[in-house]
């Protein structure tokens, strides 16, 4: 494997910026030296930032491909890599594939169905053929309002290395969806239902969740413990849910919709994470506790691209900006979903860590990615 050398950089270390030399060498992190001096064969970095390559743990981006519009559905396989390209161009170097398990199918007109299985077998196979150019781990989202969470989840297991289950509970009425205005705009919106639909839809959701709710609950806990994954919750909004949560084991709270909420999961040891656009927009599409303001509440931890994958980077310099503090704007992208996530051997600058590292020129407010290296070697 070449070696490669980027020099005359802005290094963004865990706890410090500085300007100096970064030399890749097997796939790892090999040395770190100050100073402006180009050596021969280095790739002069003019100041240019070099980070760590960004963490994704919650993403919507590889349904958004396979799905491009409601209906249309295009082959997997060549969803994936798109998906994979988009996210290599915007710095992550490793995602989480947000999986949704769980089904709708008895009847009504915004059934869903399964396909989280057929899904990772190919994401799967695409990465044993070498075909990914950054690392994909799976993230099982389990819907616990649903008919079919217990079957789905029975067809993983260990040998998939699933990292993340997150508990998703969407039953209408609570969590991101308290404003039923808020949901009929969603839900009418993407499924084209008529009220009538909708107000059938919610009356079904609801039943489900009042029949299969706690029973589903502790499936998806169980089940994490079986395959070794990280538990995630969802949506918390009152101190008593997050209290469930942490009787549960899990270590990071995906997107708390209150002030309350994310006060709780601090108090409680959880991560606070938050996504990316909410923080960009200045506040939640669903109308929940803003990004920005818990940022600046010193309550956020973590940061998604959540649908936005481009929304990652620039979400990291803008809490760089918030905290007057650029290394722990770039860790809530990098150490901290690594930490989180028990992924020891990245998201930081540090010798003997993944070569995972992208270089990046700041253009006023906004971010243009210059280079990104998987594990030493280059792919964007």
């Amino acid at each position: 494997m070449t070696d490669t050398i980027l020099a005359n950089a802005t290094l963004v270390l865990p706890d410090e910026v500085i300007t100096g030399t970064l030399h890749l060498k097997d796939g790892l992190i090999a040395g770190i030296d100050l100073g402006t001096s180009v050596p021969k064969g280095a790739i002069d970095c003019n100041g240019d930032m070099i980070l760590p390559g960004l963490i994704e743990l919650h993403t919507d981006n590889l349904e958004r491909h396979i799905e491009p519009r409601p209906k249309v559905h295009f082959p997997h396989a060549g969803a994936i890599l798109a998906h994979d390209g988009e996210l290599a161009a915007t710095g992550i170097t490793t995602v989480f594939d947000a999986l949704r398990v769980g089904s709708v199918v008895s009847e009504g007109k915004a059934n869903y169905g399964e396909y989280a299985r057929l899904l990772a077998d190919e994401i799967i196979a695409l990465r044993d053929e070498g075909a990914l150019r950054i690392n994909h781990l799976l993230h099982l989202r389990a819907e616990v309002c649903s008919e079919t969470l217990i079957e789905e989840l029975g067809r993983f297991g260990p040998e998939d290395g699933i990292g993340i289950v997150s508990l998703m509970d969407h039953t209408p009425g609570q969590r991101q969806f308290r404003s039923l205005d808020q949901l009929r705009l969603y839900v009418r919106g993407k499924h084209g239902l008529s009220e009538e639909d909708f107000q059938l839809h919610i009356t079904k959701l609801q039943a489900l969740s009042d029949r299969f709710g706690i029973e589903h609950e502790a499936a998806a806990v169980a089940e994490a413990r079986r395959y070794g994954a990280v538990l995630a919750s969802h949506d918390d909004t009152t101190a008593g849910q997050v209290a469930v949560s942490h009787g549960h084991g899990a270590t990071f709270a995906e997107f708390p919709t209150t002030v309350e909420a994310a006060q709780a999961c601090r108090d409680s040891g959880i991560h606070v994470m938050m996504g990316a656009p909410n923080l960009i927009r200045g506040g939640s599409h669903s109308g929940n506790v803003a990004a920005k303001e818990l940022a600046e509440m010193d309550l956020l931890d973590i940061v998604s691209s959540d649908y936005v994958p481009a929304a990652l980077l620039n979400a990291a310099l803008m809490l760089g900006d918030i905290w007057g503090d650029l290394a722990r704007g770039v860790a809530a992208v990098t150490q901290a979903p690594a930490a989180a996530t028990a992924l020891h051997d990245r998201g930081s600058l540090g010798i003997g860590l993944r070569g995972d590292v992208i270089r990046v020129a700041r253009l006023q407010k906004a971010a243009a990615v210059r280079g990104v290296w998987v594990a030493g070697h280059r792919v964007g």
